[in-house]
């Protein structure tokens, strides 16, 4: 079954086409040798009795029919000749030769003829065979033909045709013998994707593809799948984490929220403390509002829908903007607050969706930076190998190195114990939304405290 399948695989198939574009091209060249093979013998034949005949010719000439019938007795007596001759009277009657008779046999136009012998002088054995000849008539009536025994012209053809043949067989299978070796071939990395496809789909999402190392198009297909399902898993891993913080940050604030509607409910009070309890609702529910608008804010970043709505983004007036809004924010957390405007670069981008992750920087900044500290915003132009950039520093606890890649996810807070305020979404939002305009995301240490900036691609305004 498995050998039938084979010859149902798209790998065979392209296999027979190959071979049989192989064998054409096979037949057209063992052709066209043996038209030239056998034309060049035909032709070497023509040429052997036109040198007969014109040696001849002179014979006649100088010594009439008596010399002619002796030169054509001698020739004709030469041992293992293939040369055939044959005079005769006006009635056909042999005078001289190694014929016996006069073929049966109408010349053409130039006086060739074709016909078959027996008893040939090469090789006397009763099998008959063609011989080719020119045929005259002379001064008198009388006949002279000259021709050569064309069986060893004959054999050679035979002999060619069937070496032809035969490679024309050896050609046929040994193209379908490749076929099948290399069907089976590329048919097992197959079943081995599909093995390891199968074992993933029952939940072995840790299983990859093999990769031989060779760089042909199953080991480019096979590293793109592996790419794809370590994406996949990744995705999957995140899916897991946003579900349990999700299940975490969220379910503290609807309890507390309960609880308090449930004691205001139960316990009677004045008027004050019902608007206090509705006042502490209203703020837990801002809350959870915030957390899913964040999620979705950075669900529409990354899944690139908004691009559509890109336009030139004058990256300074936005800085200067948010400079503006934050300064005096800074100021009553008895931050210092700098700008710093260097350059006036022009980005393609959403320029809700800048602002909004830039905001997400002071945010943090603003509230990691111990009082008497500063926060800076920077601005940058295209400079050495960089795209044009915007970076907040403060001079807070920071983020040590190897956690910078993990605050990027969603939820994901380096306090245990969650007690500050804030969801874990701030940074994932400015990554995503960072992804979203082709930029990247950097952190480094500002000794001390945090700079992280958005590095933006090159852009040509225009």
């Amino acid at each position: 079954m498995r050998d039938f399948a084979l010859l149902r695989t798209t790998t065979f198939r392209v296999a027979l086409l190959y071979l049989g574009l192989f064998l054409a091209s096979v037949l057209v060249i063992l052709g066209m040798i043996y038209w030239f093979t056998a034309g060049f013998i035909e032709r070497q034949t023509d040429e052997t009795i036109a040198a007969e005949i014109a040696g001849l010719r002179e014979q006649y000439r100088q010594r009439r029919l008596p010399g002619l019938v002796e030169v054509v007795n001698a020739r004709s007596a030469t041992p293992r000749t293939s040369t055939l001759y044959l005079v005769t009277t006006p009635t056909y009657t042999p005078l001289a030769g190694n014929l016996s008779a006069w073929p049966d046999a109408q010349p053409d136009p130039e006086g060739w003829i074709t016909f078959e012998i027996e008893d040939a002088p090469v090789n006397n054995d009763g099998s008959r065979h063609d011989a080719r000849a020119v045929v005259f008539t002379l001064p008198g009536g009388y006949h002279l033909l000259v021709g050569r025994d064309t069986r060893e012209r004959q054999q050679f053809q035979e002999r060619v045709l069937n070496a032809l043949a035969w490679a024309l067989l050896l050609t046929v299978g040994l193209g379908a013998a490749g076929g099948v070796l290399i069907s089976r071939n590329v048919m097992h990395r197959i079943d081995a994707i599909n093995r390891t496809t199968r074992q993933i789909m029952s939940g072995a999402l840790q299983e990859r593809m093999t990769v031989q190392g060779n760089g042909d198009e199953l080991d480019q297909l096979a590293a793109n799948l592996n790419a794809m399902l370590d994406q996949i898993e990744h995705l999957m891993v995140g899916m897991r984490q946003v579900s349990d913080s999700v299940a975490h940050d969220l379910r503290t604030p609807l309890t507390r929220l309960r609880s308090r509607l449930e004691i205001t409910l139960v316990e009677a009070g004045t008027e004050d403390e019902y608007r206090a309890a509705i006042q502490d609702a209203i703020g837990e529910a801002d809350r959870l509002l915030g957390i899913f608008s964040a999620l979705l804010s950075i669900a529409e970043a990354e899944a690139g829908t908004l691009q559509r709505s890109f336009q030139q983004v004058p990256l300074a007036d936005l800085a200067r903007q948010m400079a503006d809004l934050y300064e005096p924010a800074a100021e009553e957390a008895g931050l210092g607050f700098e700008s710093d405007i260097r350059a006036e670069p022009i980005v393609l981008g959403n320029q809700q969706l800048l602002a909004q992750a830039i905001a997400n920087l002071l945010d943090n900044a603003l509230k990691y930076a111990p009082e008497g500290g500063r926060v800076t915003l920077t601005v940058t132009g295209i400079g050495e190998g960089r795209g044009p950039c915007v970076s907040i520093a403060d001079s807070g606890p920071g983020i040590p190195a190897e956690q910078r890649e993990s605050v990027l996810r969603r939820f994901v807070r380096l306090e245990s114990s969650r007690s500050s305020p804030g969801n874990g979404l701030g940074l994932s939002l400015v990554d995503a939304v960072a992804r979203l305009h082709g930029a990247r995301l950097e952190m480094d240490d500002n000794h001390p405290g945090l700079i992280v900036a958005i590095v933006f691609p090159r852009i040509t305004p225009g």
